[in-house]
C-alpha cells in the first residue's frame, strides 16, 4: 500500500545499513569516499565531507595480500565488463586488522583504453568467515595458494607444449582447484568462420554440429569471437533463455554450466575456449581470474605452436624445394647425404648439398653414367636470407657445372655472382655482406679421379679401404662473394676401389662445442669406427654421434656457441672384390709456390702409419720425405709429386713404400756436407735411415724413392730387451 511519502535519501538508507559509497578515479590516481567509507577503513571525517585519499595512501590501509588480490579482480572486471566483488582485510597503524570490509563496485570505462576507468562501489563491513570457509574465501586461505600453485603448472605445461595437439593434451590434463570441467572445446576463427580445433570429455563424432558454423551465429563461443568478451552461463535455464537457437544442440551433453572464454593474443580473437561442467558452477570472481588466466595462457600457447608449425612447414617445404634428391645411382661409385638444420629458429640456414651429372667427355660410359659433381657449401649466416643466397647460389653452380666448365671456372664464376648480388648497386645490404664457402668436386667413376677446387671450406676426408682415416689437404682459394676475380686452384686425387671421400660443412665438426682440433677427432673416430659396408649406416653414425652426448675426444672446456646446420656427402668407389683389403695408398703434389704443402705432406705420412708399430720408422720416414720433397722446390723449377703405399706380402711383414717424383733429369749425387751446410744431407739420411732407397729415371724427369719395413712383435721385443741390457746403469 502507498502511502505517498517521499522514499529517504539514498545517503540516509545507506547509512543505515552501515553501507559506504566509494569512487576510485584511475586517471587521476585518487580514491574519494563518503563519511561512513572513511569511517569503515579507518579515516573518519573529522567535519562530515567526504575524504580524498591518493591510491598510496589508500593501500596503506589495507592488507597487502588483499590489495593484489583486489588489483586482480578489478583487472578481470574491466575486461569482461562485470562487477569487481572483493573481501579486504583494514589495518591500523600498527598492522592489526580492526575490522573486514566487502567491496561491491562497477567499473566504468572512459573511451577505448583499458587502463582509464573509473570504479563506483560500496562498502560494507561483514563478520570474519567461518574456520570450514575460510579456505573459500578470495582473500585467504588454502584455496588461493592452490589456485597459484595450478597457474603455475599450468603455465609452465602449456609453454612447453610444442604442437598444438600438444597444447590441447595439455589443457585437457588441466585439474583446477575445486572446480573442474567435464568438457572442453577450443574453437579457431579462419576468415568469418568459426571451426572446431580440438575437443576432449566428448564422445567421437560429437562435434560434428560445432565443426564449422558462421561466426555470426547465435551460439556463445561466436558471440565471444565477435566481441572478445567472455560469456559465462550457470545454469541450462540461462543458457536456454540466451541461446534458444543453440540450446538444441547444447542439452544432449547434460552440462549444467559453460564459460566461454576468448583467445587473444596481441589485442586479436583468435578463438574461443570453452569449459563445461557436469555441476552448477556460479563463477565466482575468483573462479572467473582462474578461467581467464588459463584462457591466456591458452591463447599464447596456440599461438606459439602455431608459429612453430607453420615454421617446420616453411623449413620441409625449403628443404623439399632446395636440397636435390640422389637421383639415379652411379655405375662404380655409391652416395649418402644427409642434411640436419639446426634446432632454433627458422630451422633453415645457409648449408646445402648438390650432385651434378655433368655433360659428356671422358668417363662416360655405354649405359649412360659419366662423370658426376659433388658441390657442398654454407652461406654465411642463419635466417632467411641466408636461405635464400643459398637457393639462387646453388643454382647458379648447377648451371656453370651443366654448362662444361672446369672445377676452377665454376667456383670462379659463382664467385663473382654472390659478389653481384650481394653488392650495394644492385641492392645487398652494406651492412650485413655475406659470403659462402664452398667444395666442388668433380668425380670420374671409372677411373676413380677426383678434381678438387675447394672456397675456404673445410679439406675433404678419405676413409681407406681398411678403415684408416685421413684428411686430404686441397689448394684452395677466399670464400665465394668475397673477390670478384679470385682464383681456385685445383687438387687432383685418385678415390681407390673401396675408399670413401667425406665432404661435410662445419657443422658437423664444430657442433657440440669442439673446435676444429677435437671435432674433426670426433669426426675421425665415427668414421674409424663406423660401418664398413652400408654407406647409409655410416652416414647415420656421423649425424648420431654429433647430437649425442660429448666423445672422449673433448679436452678441456667446451666453447659456448650456437648450434649449426649439418649437411654431409659420402661417395664411396665401388671395391674391385669382397675380400679383406690389406693396402693403403695416398698422394699429393707439392707445388713450388707452395712451400707450406711440405709439412701437410708429413701430416699425411703420419696419419697413413697411425698404426705402424715402430714409432722411430715413422719418425724416419717423416724427415725423409721432409727431405725429398724440400729438395725438389729447392733444386728444380718443378713440383713435386708424392705418393706412399703401405702393402703387405702373402706372408710378410708390412712395407712402406715412397716415391717423390719430378720433371728434372739431374739426378742427385751423394756429398759429406761440413758441419755447418744447410743442405747435401739428403741421401746420406737416405742411406742411414731407409732399409732400401733407389733413384730411377723416368721419361721425363726421375723418381727418388725408399721403403720401410714394419718390425714384427717378436723382433719388437727382442730389441726392447737388447735396449735394456746394454743400456748405463741409472746414476
Amino acid at each position: 500500500m502507498s502511502t505517498g511519502e517521499p522514499l529517504p535519501p539514498v545517503e540516509d538508507v545507506l547509512a543505515a545499513l552501515a553501507t559506504g559509497l566509494w569512487r576510485w578515479d584511475n586517471r587521476a590516481g585518487l580514491v574519494t569516499f563518503d563519511v561512513e567509507a572513511a569511517r569503515l577503513i579507518g579515516m573518519p571525517s573529522p567535519n562530515g565531507k567526504p575524504v580524498t585519499l591518493s591510491e598510496s595512501g589508500v593501500r596503506a590501509l589495507f592488507h597487502p595480500v588483499d590489495w593484489n588480490e583486489i588489483d586482480g579482480v578489478v583487472q578481470l572486471a574491466v575486461a569482461e565488463g562485470t562487477l569487481a566483488e572483493a573481501r579486504l582485510r583494514i589495518m591500523d597503524e600498527r598492522g592489526r586488522v580492526i575490522r573486514t570490509v566487502r567491496s561491491r563496485s562497477k567499473p566504468v570505462l572512459h573511451g577505448d583504453s583499458p587502463d582509464s576507468y573509473e570504479l563506483i562501489g560500496t562498502l560494507q563491513e561483514v563478520g570474519e568467515p567461518p574456520p570450514g570457509a575460510a579456505s573459500r574465501t578470495p582473500v585467504t586461505g588454502d584455496w588461493r595458494r592452490s589456485r597459484e600453485a595450478f597457474l603455475l603448472d599450468a603455465g609452465r605445461a602449456l609453454a612447453e607444449a610444442g604442437s598444438t595437439e600438444e597444447v590441447l593434451r595439455v589443457a585437457a590434463g588441466l585439474s583446477m582447484p575445486g572446480f573442474s570441467p567435464e568438457g572442453l572445446a577450443v574453437f579457431g576463427v579462419s576468415g568469418d568462420r568459426l571451426k572446431v580445433i580440438g575437443h576432449h570429455g566428448h564422445q567421437a563424432g560429437s562435434e560434428g554440429p560445432f565443426t564449422d558454423m558462421e561466426l555470426a551465429t547465435d551460439y556463445p563461443a561466436a558471440e565471444v569471437c565477435r566481441t572478445g568478451r567472455a560469456v559465462y552461463l550457470s545454469s541450462p535455464q540461462e543458457y536456454h533463455d540466451r541461446y534458444p537457437a543453440a540450446w538444441p544442440l547444447a542439452t544432449r551433453f547434460e552440462r549444467q554450466s559453460w564459460a566461454f572464454l576468448p583467445l587473444i593474443v596481441a589485442g586479436r580473437t583468435i578463438g574461443a575456449w570453452m569449459a563445461g561442467f557436469a555441476y552448477p558452477v556460479s563463477f565466482t570472481p575468483d573462479e572467473r581470474s582462474v578461467l581467464t588466466t588459463v584462457a591466456r595462457m591458452l591463447a599464447q600457447a596456440l599461438s606459439r605452436a602455431g608459429v612453430a608449425e607453420s615454421e617446420r612447414e616453411l623449413t620441409d617445404g625449403l628443404q623439399k624445394s632446395m636440397l636435390p634428391t640422389l637421383g639415379p645411382a652411379v655405375p662404380g661409385m655409391s652416395i649418402a647425404a644427409r642434411y640436419v638444420p639446426t634446432g632454433g629458429g627458422l630451422q633453415v640456414g645457409g648449408d646445402w648439398y648438390d650432385i651434378i651429372p655433368l655433360p659428356g667427355g671422358p668417363g662416360r660410359t655405354e649405359s649412360g653414367g659419366g662423370r658426376i659433381a659433388l658441390v657442398i657449401g654454407d652461406v654465411q649466416g642463419h635466417d632467411v636470407r641466408a636461405a635464400g643466397l643459398m637457393g639462387q647460389l646453388r643454382i647458379a653452380l648447377r648451371a656453370y657445372a651443366s654448362e662444361g666448365h672446369r672445377p676452377d671456372a665454376v667456383l670462379s664464376r659463382a664467385s663473382r655472382f654472390l659478389h653481384g648480388i650481394s653488392d650495394i648497386a644492385q641492392g645487398g645490404d652494406p651492412a650485413d655482406p655475406r659470403f659462402a664457402t664452398c667444395l666442388y668436386v668433380e668425380a670420374d667413376p671409372a677411373t676413380g679421379v677426383l678434381e678438387i677446387a675447394r672456397a675456404g671450406h673445410p679439406d675433404p676426408a678419405i676413409r681407406m679401404a681398411d678403415g684408416t682415416v685421413m684428411m686430404r689437404p686441397t689448394a684452395g682459394g677466399l670464400p665465394l662473394g668475397i673477390d670478384p676475380d679470385a682464383d681456385y686452384p685445383t687438387t687432383r686425387i685418385v678415390l681407390e676401389p673401396g675408399e670413401t671421400l667425406l665432404l661435410c660443412t662445419d657443422g658437423l665438426i664444430e657442433t657440440g662445442g669442439h673446435d676444429l682440433d677435437t671435432g674433426w677427432a670426433r669426426v675421425r673416430g665415427t668414421l674409424e669406427a663406423g660401418p664398413a659396408e652400408e654407406l647409409e649406416e655410416l652416414a647415420d653414425a656421423l649425424v648420431q654421434a654429433v647430437h649425442g652426448p660429448s666423445s672422449h675426444y673433448t679436452t678441456g672446456p667446451l666453447v659456448d656457441r650456437r648450434e649449426d646446420d649439418i649437411a654431409l656427402l659420402l661417395l664411396r668407389r665401388t671395391p674391385l672384390s669382397s675380400g679383406p683389403t690389406t693396402g693403403r695408398r695416398t698422394a699429393m703434389t707439392i707445388a713450388q709456390a707452395e712451400p707450406e704443402r711440405v709439412a701437410a705432406a708429413r701430416q699425411q705420412l703420419r696419419e697413413l702409419l697411425h698404426d705402424w708399430a715402430d714409432d722411430d720408422q715413422v719418425d724416419s720416414a717423416v724427415l725423409l720425405v721432409s727431405e725429398m720433397a724440400t729438395n725438389v722446390l729447392v733444386h728444380t723449377d718443378g713440383d713435386a709429386l708424392l705418393v706412399a703405399e703401405v702393402t703387405r706380402d702373402a706372408e710378410g711383414p708390412r712395407r712402406l713404400r715412397v716415391e717423390v717424383a719430378d720433371a728434372s733429369d739431374d739426378l742427385p749425387h751423394k756429398r759429406r756436407p761440413g758441419e755447418l751446410a744447410s743442405s747435401g744431407r739428403g741421401l746420406v739420411l737416405m742411406e742411414l735411415l731407409a732399409q732400401r732407397w733407389g733413384v730411377d729415371p723416368q721419361g721425363e724427369g726421375k723418381c727418388i724413392w725408399f721403403e720401410l719395413y714394419e718390425p714384427s712383435a717378436a723382433v719388437e721385443e727382442e730389441s726392447t730387451a737388447v735396449s735394456r741390457e746394454t743400456a748405463p746403469p741409472a746414476p
